[in-house]
């Protein structure tokens, strides 16, 4: 990838970033100033003295004589202060002091950006220590909630302060080298995206224009670097901390969420040992939430308060006597509640991957993951998911398998997951798996996708693949078949095939290869 088209891109995206931000700006501002509830604009000392411009909303009527379960809410990433502001006013109706503040490195904050880093989580700290000197907040009823950026920040602060009762972490991430590393592969898209809303609206640091070049250059000499940074902001390496503390953790995601995928929020849900709950709806990154923010009713939100009444208010209102895991399907349909995840995907149907199959490599072969954001919201507005067709599918370029056509609907509930075996003819090499809903014409509808990248092997020796794809809730409807495709190029990431590369899938009599499908009991 050359230095031109790198700075295109960013350029394109932070251009896209700010209106989105200026957008929000507006939508947002004018719900705030129109609400009772009082909102101070403060100055709080961070980390090191870093201000952090922060607003706090407190119930109406607050007169010091009694105290208040408090909300510490970190800004998403690129957003302003007022970005809660609609939900804060919410919330203090409902009796919660609400301190909203922007993140080190954006805005009118200062500092750089440390990307959920020990200063942000010690900020948050240092804004809880401000709201129980400065406020009518009860340090015994403490919460925090964010979207995106807020929503990582405050996981990672419940690890490291165990004041912090209860979370909603909202299109947040617990593993970030699991969201944009997935199958050791960047997620260019996402992390251009990232890129181009900091440049636009916050300050970089050496350390992170560092860490953003080393993630396009595919270097690899760099990884065991960007790893180790990326566990370091991660709340999966600091579980054990949060189940020590108890807290109290509601996880909701969107299945198309292309910054950070659904499967790494499901495996942290799974290491949990306290209080859970796991929401997963149809959507793209932040989009579940959106119309939340702008003070209409949203159920990510209602259920946001509802976590937060029962778990620092002590309102018995049921939410812990429901289901703890609430799954809408793409395809339509109400809530479906589940016990766990093992449960999601009771059903487990495999698809035999029979034969071998030779790919040529670095042609796209019409079979990708859509666009970020734009196409998994037109999945979620209008059920119009990335298509192709898959009779006109070069098989030079792309391996596809077919099932039989089915009787009846089959409801495909949790994470898909390929296994084969791989032999390449360079040690280097990335595949995109895609699971299609095939109509009667031929039309493929996404179903889910993966990617895969290996290094390190041996021309000619062939090697087992598991992978899994993004976990998702579909109705394929009865008639149609699923159908698996593999390429290896896909405009989401970065791909590593060496010039003139093939990749041979093959399904050995001792080691069949198949795609196994999970499916919700009927």
């Amino acid at each position: 990838m050359g230095p031109h088209r790198k700075a295109l891109r960013t350029t394109a995206v932070g251009a896209v970033s700010a209106t989105l931000v200026a957008g929000s700006a507006l939508g947002i501002a004018p719900t705030a100033q129109a609400a009772p509830n009082p909102v101070r604009f403060v100055d709080i000392g961070g980390d090191g003295g870093t201000v952090l411009k922060a607003n706090v909303v407190t119930p109406a009527g607050a007169d010091g004589s009694r105290r208040y379960p408090l909300l510490v809410m970190p800004t998403s990433w690129g957003l302003p202060q007022i970005e809660y502001l609609a939900q804060a006013q919410q919330l203090a109706d409902s009796g919660y002091v609400v301190v909203t503040y922007n993140v080190r490195g954006f805005w009118q904050s200062g500092g750089e950006i440390e990307v959920a880093g020990p200063p942000d989580v010690a900020d948050a700290s240092k804004v809880i220590d401000w709201a129980l000197a400065h406020t009518p907040s009860d340090a015994g009823r403490v919460g925090m909630a964010g979207v995106s950026y807020g929503a990582g920040i405050s996981l990672l602060t419940a690890a490291h302060d165990e004041r912090v009762r209860a979370v909603a972490s909202l299109s947040g991430w617990a593993d970030l080298i699991g969201s944009i590393y997935a199958g050791r592969t960047q997620h260019v898209q996402a992390a251009a995206l990232l890129d181009g809303a900091s440049i636009v609206t916050g300050r970089q640091g050496a350390e992170l224009r560092q860490v953003f070049d080393d993630f396009y250059s595919s270097d690899l000499a760099k990884e065991p670097e960007l790893i180790a940074w990326g566990k370091k902001r991660s709340a999966a390496t600091f579980v054990d901390r949060i189940n020590d503390n108890g807290t109290a953790i509601m996880l909701a995601n969107a299945w198309g969420d292309s910054v950070f995928p659904p499967n790494q929020y499901a495996d942290f849900y799974e290491k949990l040992t306290g209080p859970k709950r796991l929401q997963m709806r149809p959507g793209d990154h932040a989009t579940a939430e959106l119309t939340g923010l702008f003070g209409l009713p949203n159920d990510v939100w209602k259920d946001t308060e509802r976590w937060f009444d029962h778990h620092l208010r002590g309102m018995d209102n049921g939410i812990d006597r429901e289901q703890p895991i609430r799954l809408k399907s793409r395809s339509g349909g109400g809530y479906e509640g589940y016990p766990d995840w093992k449960s999601v995907g009771a059903n487990d149907r495999k698809i035999a991957l029979a034969g071998s199959r030779t790919l040529h490599t670095n042609v796209n072969s019409g079979a990708d993951g859509g666009v970020v954001f734009l196409s998994s919201i037109l999945d979620q507005v209008a059920q119009l998911p990335p298509t192709a067709s898959i009779p006109l599918l070069p098989r030079r370029w792309a391996a596809v398998w077919q099932s039989e056509k089915y009787a009846t609907a089959q409801q495909v509930r949790g994470t898909a997951g390929l296994h084969t075996t791989l032999t390449p003819t360079k040690e280097s090499g990335t595949l995109v798996a895609y699971l299609y809903d095939v109509g009667p014409l031929g039309l493929g509808k996404l179903v889910s996708h993966a990617p895969y990248t290996f290094h390190g092997r041996t021309p000619g020796k062939p090697f087992g693949v598991d992978l899994e794809l993004y976990s998702t809730a579909y109705d394929v409807p009865a008639g149609h078949r699923l159908a698996l495709v593999v390429d290896t190029v896909d405009p989401l990431y970065i791909e590593h095939n060496p010039s003139g590369a093939q990749l041979t899938f093959s399904s050995p009599a001792n080691d069949p290869s198949y795609v196994s499908v999970p499916l919700r009991e009927q």
